[in-house]
């Protein structure tokens, strides 16, 4: 039962050789270190590293992005190691010690189709800015997909060997990555373990490349894909709302005219890029529909209220009610029509 370390490395520093080491001693049956298209004055190294005992040196020509170089380094793990049960992915820049990557590993073996997280405390000895991303991203995940996970955004994890083919297919390439590994076990009903570790931040985490404004951008565009997919849908039913309204006159009429056609375009978009669900269309399409139809209705009378009792034309009633309906629309989906029937998450 081989398990791998993998470290995605752009622009090291010493600490990263001292890492790797350390590593290369522990129980790992090889360190895999992914060069993402570092500067060429940090040659020297990978040189160091090239002749440390164990360590596979693989290399991109230019920076594609950590997610990138995890992808790289599982691939070139799944197709070296037959007995692999997975691999223990480490940050570069010395935050994680090797004993708690050992004990990820250890933990990994014991639930091998798990994804284990090394999970950080997130005290006052930790920076402002890994606190607040941190919390951020913690409060949307567990809106989105209603589940409480402590540490979204940790890169000790031990991923393994029956997840890569799902991972290796995910096109996101950089730390947004890492989020998108956490989605796809919810919606491919795999269990995330969770494990304490310790974090090391390095003079306030200064050598980290994670950007807060880019990064964080990326990171919340991969949880807010079901909003964009929503406000997508909502301008096409709008539109043929208005358009049926100012030709018929009927609320009813306008209301089903666009529940219709929006519905086939918002079915494809939050199954396929939203909740990542591999159930069939016989199993999630009754489903949807029927929600459909109850929503549509449930709009309908919300709409009809707002006209009858106060003075609000119908266009401006449906949009004050729509996103009541929004709401409640997404929490079904997420966690009735495209959820499987376990959860795929062990919480500590």
């Amino acid at each position: 039962m081989q398990i791998v370390a993998l470290i995605p490395v752009y622009n090291p520093t010493e600490a990263l050789v001292q890492l790797i080491r350390g590593l290369a001693a522990a129980d790992f049956a090889a360190v895999i270190v992914v060069n993402d298209g570092s500067e060429a004055e940090c040659d020297g190294y990978f040189n160091e590293i090239r002749n440390i005992d164990k360590v596979c040196l693989l290399r991109h020509a230019v920076n594609l992005g950590k997610g990138a170089a995890l992808k790289t380094g599982m691939n070139h793990a799944y197709c070296h190691f037959e007995d692999l049960v997975g691999v223990v992915a480490v940050d570069a820049d010395g935050q994680h010690l090797v004993e708690d990557a050992v004990r990820v590993a250890n933990i990994l073996r014991q639930n091998p189709e798990s994804l284990v997280m090394g999970v950080r405390a997130f005290n006052a000895t930790v920076p402002l800015r890994s606190r607040i991303g941190n919390n951020v991203t913690r409060a949307i995940f567990r809106l989105l997909t209603g589940k409480n996970l402590s540490d979204t955004q940790s890169g000790l994890r031990g991923i393994p060997k029956s997840m890569f083919p799902v991972l290796l297919k995910l096109s996101t390439n950089g730390y947004e990555f890492e989020l998108d590994m956490l989605l796809a076990c919810k919606y491919t009903n795999r269990q995330i373990v969770e494990e304490p570790i310790r974090t090391v931040y390095l003079e306030g985490n200064k050598s980290s490349h994670f950007n807060p404004l880019i990064d964080s951008m990326r990171i919340y565009f991969v949880l807010l894909r079901f909003t964009l997919a929503g406000l997508l849908s909502a301008a096409i039913d709008y539109a043929v709302f208005i358009l049926v309204f100012n030709l018929s006159g009927s609320i009813s009429a306008s209301q089903a005219s666009a529940r219709f056609v929006s519905m086939g375009f918002n079915y494809a978009a939050v199954k396929r890029a939203v909740f990542y669900s591999g159930q069939s269309t016989a199993d999630t399409l009754p489903k949807y529909f029927a929600l459909v139809c109850v929503s549509g209705l449930v709009s309908y009378l919300l709409i009809k209220g707002l006209v009858i009792f106060t003075p609000l034309p119908v266009i401006a009633a449906k949009l004050l009610a729509e996103p009541v309906v929004f709401l409640a629309n997404f929490a079904i989906q997420r966690d009735f029509i495209f959820a499987n029937q376990k959860s795929g998450f062990r919480e500590k």
